[in-house]
């Protein structure tokens, strides 16, 4: 099983590429392999609105690294989304993101359905759950399983490493890593039960 995790920050190795190496901490303890992918490292432009991709499965444009990163989502048997809260919201190569996913999604029903999925945000001070609610709406309506926790899956911190600062938020990480190992291994069984 694999887990991919999209970093939209355009930071890259800051506070949410910390994050979500926690939820990766408890999923390669549980056998599950992971893959961080950062935004910050390609430049991702937004949706045209073409519908090409309409029966291909994937975006037709290929000048930036969008249809390569979204073929590992579509590989994954899970997901991870991150993103800083830029203006209350998510990042714009996040948006970028979910834009293009969107409508390759919506064009080609069932790309990721019953893949699990969860969001995560580095907050500094307010807009984490209007970050956590927009790629939780992306997952949601493309028939993903979203994993929660026992909080909110947002962590405080404005410099590069204050997250580990913000006990609760990341005591937070851990039991998402481990509800999603969970998730992902219970689906495995039962698909191998149903085959």
């Amino acid at each position: 099983m694999k887990v991919v995790g999209i970093n939209g920050s355009a930071r890259k190795d800051g506070n949410t590429a910390i994050i979500i190496g926690r939820v990766f901490e408890k999923l390669n303890q549980a056998g599950i392999e992971t893959d961080l992918i950062q935004l910050a490292d390609c430049e991702i432009q937004p949706c045209r609105g073409c519908f090409a991709c309409k029966g291909r499965g994937n975006c037709v444009f290929t000048q930036d690294r969008f249809a390569e990163i979204f073929s590992s989502l579509i590989e994954a048997d899970g997901v991870i989304l991150g993103s800083p809260v830029y203006s209350a919201d998510v990042s714009a190569k996040m948006k970028a993101f979910l834009e293009r996913a969107g409508v390759v999604v919506a064009t080609n029903p069932g790309l990721l359905r019953h893949k699990a999925g969860a969001s995560v945000a580095a907050v500094r001070r307010g807009g984490g759950l209007t970050t956590v609610d927009t790629m939780n709406h992306f997952m949601l309506n493309k028939e993903m399983i979203v994993v929660g926790s026992t909080y909110w899956n947002m962590v405080y911190g404005k410099n590069v490493g204050d997250v580990a600062n913000d006990d609760e938020g990341m005591s937070n990480m851990r039991n998402l890593g481990e509800n999603m190992a969970w998730l992902l291994k219970s689906i495995k069984n039962d698909s191998e039960k149903y085959s």
